[in-house]
């Protein structure tokens, strides 16, 4: 592997953690607490350019490329911003803006882009089913041509950014009999007929990102609406791995160092037995454990965004270690990180009980850790 940052890229990537750590970090801990969705750190988000950073500049983006933004979001993890409000940014700036960007025709870029990179829209992506989880491709929401329109009828579920959402680019099927190759995504704003939401979940972690069922009965959406080619719906949620096996993981790396200096800094001070807890060797290995995952971590998710500046072809081998590296080691790091700060880190008064909940969402969410294991093994099986 052969890659760095340039010194353009670590002055950036030191902006974002001062500006994160001044404005934003300060608000984080009333969001958890209340689970709520802060549109005052939505502004300062949006109003940094970080809502758009990798678009165009003639559409409102900062024209960044993916190791930047990995660069962004670790950033603002280290600064100790909330996993949810990163979620956020995730599921509206990687899942949603950049799948409307690549596929969609000019006049679809220029109608939406401009908001969604500005923050004044908030996007999302609708494509997990209640029963159709792992297995995406099962997908039961119903798309049909009907004149000009077309009409959807089905639900979503674990839908981030929903219910606040003003458009969000829902995968439907034209021929459940087609399965996979039916699959069809469109461009649904929030005030089409038919669209809604439901209340949203209180989720264990993550909880300032605001996440609902999405519902569609009978929805009507315009055919200029429908997003790239009918059939082709899921070799675009395709393209969005690269995208959640780096950006949407990156944050989870600054968390992993926010925690290092934390529990660095509180061994250091915490006192038993007339010694800093730091000089015995079980803390010591946890730090060390803590240092080991991180590198490897980072290492694992910037080597699929080099893979996408470079324009290679997915390598499904490299997204799932990322993934499953940052899911199950990650998590690993969050409970040493707890242990080290003993009952201190049980209670809401300290952040590392945040790291913990928002730590068990990278094995579950955008693909199990489980699922990260069934296609390295099938890959491994080709050999």
């Amino acid at each position: 592997m052969e890659f760095g940052f340039t010194e353009e890229q670590m002055m950036f990537r030191d902006t974002v953690y001062r500006f994160a750590k001044k404005e934003i970090a300060p608000l984080v801990e009333q969001a958890d607490l209340k689970s709520e969705f802060s549109k005052e750190i939505w502004g300062k988000l949006g109003g940094m350019g970080l809502l758009g950073l990798p678009f165009p500049e003639e559409l409102g983006g900062g024209g960044a490329d993916v190791v930047t933004c990995c660069l962004s979001g670790e950033a603002l993890g280290h600064a100790g911003v909330d996993q949810g409000h990163l979620l956020a940014l995730g599921a509206h700036t990687y899942l949603c803006t950049d799948t409307l960007y690549k596929n969609g025709n000019d006049a679809q870029r220029k109608k939406y882009v401009p908001k969604l990179a500005s923050g004044e829209w908030i996007g999302c992506m609708g494509l997990t089913e209640p029963g159709a989880g792992s297995d995406a491709g099962s997908l039961q929401t119903s798309a049909v041509k009907k004149g000009d329109r077309w009409v959807l009828n089905g639900s979503k579920t674990f839908i981030t950014n929903a219910p606040v959402c003003d458009v969000c680019v829902v995968y439907a099927t034209v021929d459940k009999k087609l399965k996979q190759n039916g699959i069809t995504a469109f461009i649904v704003e929030k005030g089409f007929k038919g669209f809604s939401t439901g209340e949203p979940f209180h989720k264990m972690g993550v909880r300032a990102s605001t996440t609902s069922e999405v519902f569609l009965d009978n929805c009507e959406v315009p055919d200029e609406n429908l997003l790239g080619e009918v059939g082709k719906g899921m070799a675009y949620t395709h393209e969005t791995l690269s995208w959640d096996r780096s950006a949407l993981l990156a944050p989870f790396i600054g968390g992993m160092q926010f925690a290092i200096e934390e529990c660095t800094k509180y061994s250091q001070e915490r006192v038993q037995f007339e010694k800093p807890i730091n000089s015995f060797q079980a803390i010591q290995h946890k730090l060390a454990d803590l240092k080991i995952i991180k590198e490897a971590a980072k290492m694992a998710v910037y080597r699929v965004a080099h893979d996408k500046d470079t324009g290679k072809p997915l390598n499904h081998m490299h997204t799932s270690i990322a993934k499953a590296v940052v899911g199950d080691w990650g998590l690993k790091a969050a409970s040493d990180a707890v242990q080290v700060f003993g009952g201190y880190g049980f209670i809401h008064d300290y952040p590392i009980e945040r790291f913990l909940r928002d730590a068990k969402l990278a094995q579950i969410g955008g693909g199990t850790s489980e699922i990260q294991r069934f296609i390295i093994s099938r890959i491994l099986s080709m050999f």
